[in-house]
């Protein structure tokens, strides 16, 4: 087969991008169409490949402020001239699902989320609080344009997998469509079981709103313990100045750090509601229990009271409680068996799935 793979941007190795390394892995000679790709800022095993990017490529400042470009990346993804492939494979989470495929070419995307930023997220990444009123009077069209333009090109995909139960609601809700639930994978193997703890709680995220890390960073002020914050973005500033000085602001950290950093904690916090969310079972998978915000894709990776504890609103509050019942209960969770449960989405796993999948649409 001819394959192309497409993907929405290429800026860092997130959630989105592991999933587009094993495609890599099982499609070792297709092309990556992509809005951008600032080099060297994903793993080898993408940048290997040949990698076509668009005219965004070439604005302004594109490395730290792509996503002011956003209302043309409509425009942009549909550039691309797709002819002589027999399969298209997408990870979208913004604009990849509409490449414009040929006829005879069969179109399958795995959809991280339907654009967060236009549906459920509107508030958290458009809300007064993050604009001023220039952007709060021209936002309102941008976003209903792109709603008509995502929904206008759900008939480019010939079939749909989501990451998650949750995404795959969410398909149904906005383009009407069914989709294949196949969980995104977790690197397991890299990720060794650890019975240890220093005593500091983690977190591991972009500092982005909606992450809510300020509510972890809150709750380890309130009952006195250490945090570990691993992650960069526009969030950090307003981060620290909450901060005291029991929380320790890392930024970006390599693979193996990260793995470390796992390793030693007492537990990850994950204060945000997410598609799905990796993080949660990259902690698991080294035998540390989760304490999540009870709504989203947690609801499928962490087994409350088995490999972590659900917290019902995102306050202080309830996370402190959590928090607090975690070191009352420490001992109920066995490191070993958290690990077990993480084992279920490795990444040979997700690639035995994705090859049957692929196999049966292109009735090979």
């Amino acid at each position: 087969m001819h394959v192309a793979l497409v993907h929405d941007w290429l800026t860092g190795m997130r959630g989105g991008e592991k999933v587009l390394e094993v495609f890599c892995e099982m499609f070792p000679d297709a092309p990556i169409y992509t809005l951008l790709h600032i080099k060297g800022s994903v793993s080898q095993t993408i940048e290997r490949h040949r990698i076509e990017t668009t005219f965004i490529q070439r604005l302004p400042k594109v490395a730290t402020k792509y996503r002011n470009y956003l209302p043309l990346f409509p425009t942009a993804i549909e550039t691309f001239q797709m002819g002589g492939y027999d399969l298209i494979l997408s990870s979208s989470h913004c604009v990849a699902k509409g490449i414009m495929p040929h006829a005879g070419t069969t179109h399958i995307s795995y959809v991280h989320t339907p654009m967060r930023y236009v549906y459920e997220m509107y508030d958290q990444y458009f809300g007064p609080q993050h604009m001023g009123r220039l952007k709060r009077f021209i936002i309102p069209f941008f976003a209903n344009y792109l709603r008509m333009w995502d929904v206008a090109t759900i008939d480019r995909v010939d079939h749909f997998i989501a990451n998650a139960e949750n995404v795959r609601r969410r398909i149904q809700r906005h383009y009407r469509r069914d989709a294949t639930v196949i969980w995104a994978p977790v690197d397991t193997q890299r990720l060794k079981l650890s019975e240890k703890s220093d005593d500091y709680y983690l977190v591991v995220s972009a500092l982005a709103p909606y992450k809510r890390v300020d509510l972890a960073v809150a709750a380890a002020a309130k009952l006195d313990r250490r945090l570990v914050i691993v992650g960069t973005g526009p969030e950090r500033a307003a981060l620290e100045q909450l901060a005291g000085p029991n929380v320790k602001f890392l930024g970006w950290q390599s693979d193996d750090q990260v793995r470390d950093w796992y390793a030693g904690c007492r537990a990850l916090l994950f204060p945000g509601e997410e598609d799905f969310g990796i993080v949660p079972l990259e902690a698991q998978a080294c035998g540390k229990p989760v304490i999540a915000f009870g709504r989203g894709g947690a609801l499928e990776t962490v087994m409350d009271g088995e490999t972590g504890l659900f917290f019902a609103e995102q306050t202080v509050d309830a996370l402190a409680a959590a928090m607090t019942r975690l070191e009352k209960e420490q001992d109920r969770f066995v490191p070993a068996k958290i690990r077990e449960h993480a084992m279920k989405f490795d990444r040979a796993v997700f690639k035995q799935r994705m090859t049957e999948f692929v196999h049966k649409v292109m009735g090979a």
